[in-house]
């Protein structure tokens, strides 16, 4: 049976990505940042095992990976903020900013890092990372600039963690979720998150390391960094 952790489990994307990941028949772990979240995560989804760590508290992490037991065969990278409320290059809330990177760009490796031992031992380990269209180095906006660059470093750490681990034949690819129906998207977006769920999860049910270091639409389609 598959065995998947996603972080941010309890609301939005990663809600309904532990959702569809259960309704697969998959063994599902799923991460809150609170006791009283996990354990209001575990009653919505009923089969998940909630485990309690922030993604900035490497501790934590590491707490967390030993209390899963046996080998994992995905880590989906999910937890994310959308940033300060300043975050204009004329006017930024800078200890936002580094907090913003420290959750999107910095926690994601670590996460891996910490479960790469029960990736390894699974012997099919893949990792994905949730980035953002906003991420896109072609498009010169600058609004959210924080949670933009944010998301482009996490592309290229994810980059270069596929180069690292292609000896090891774990595929390392980063999704665009699109503009997705949550508290953070909002609900004028695009795309329902619960159509979402299901294209990455299909993406990382048949993710090969012929494809790793690739930047991917939720769709199954490669997409320019």
């Amino acid at each position: 049976m598959t065995s998947i952790l996603i972080t941010g489990a309890n609301r939005g994307i990663g809600f309904a990505l532990a959702k569809a990941a259960l309704a697969r028949g998959w063994t599902v772990y799923g991460s809150a940042r609170s006791a009283d979240q996990a354990e209001i995560m575990a009653k919505d989804l009923p089969g998940l095992t909630p485990l309690v760590f922030d993604v900035t508290d490497r501790a934590a992490i590491a707490a967390a990976a030993a209390q899963v037991d046996g080998s994992l065969d995905i880590l989906i990278n999910n937890a994310g903020i959308i940033g300060p409320s300043r975050q204009s290059t004329l006017d930024m809330d800078f200890d936002g900013f580094l907090k913003t990177l420290e959750v999107n760009t910095v926690a994601p490796l670590a996460v891996a890092q910490a479960f790469l031992p029960k990736l390894k031992a699974s012997g099919s380990g893949r990792i994905l990372s949730v980035s953002s269209q906003m991420s896109w180095m072609g498009y010169r906006a600058s609004d959210r600039i924080a949670y933009r660059a944010s998301k482009s470093a996490l592309n290229k750490v994810m980059q270069g963690l596929a180069t690292d681990l292609t000896p090891d034949r774990i595929p390392v690819v980063v999704i665009d979720p699109g503009w997705v129906k949550t508290d953070m998207g909002g609900s004028a977006a695009d795309n329902d998150p619960a159509r979402v769920a299901e294209g990455i999860l299909a993406i990382a049910d048949e993710l090969t390391i012929s494809v790793t270091g690739t930047f991917f639409k939720w769709t199954g389609e490669e997409r320019p960094f």
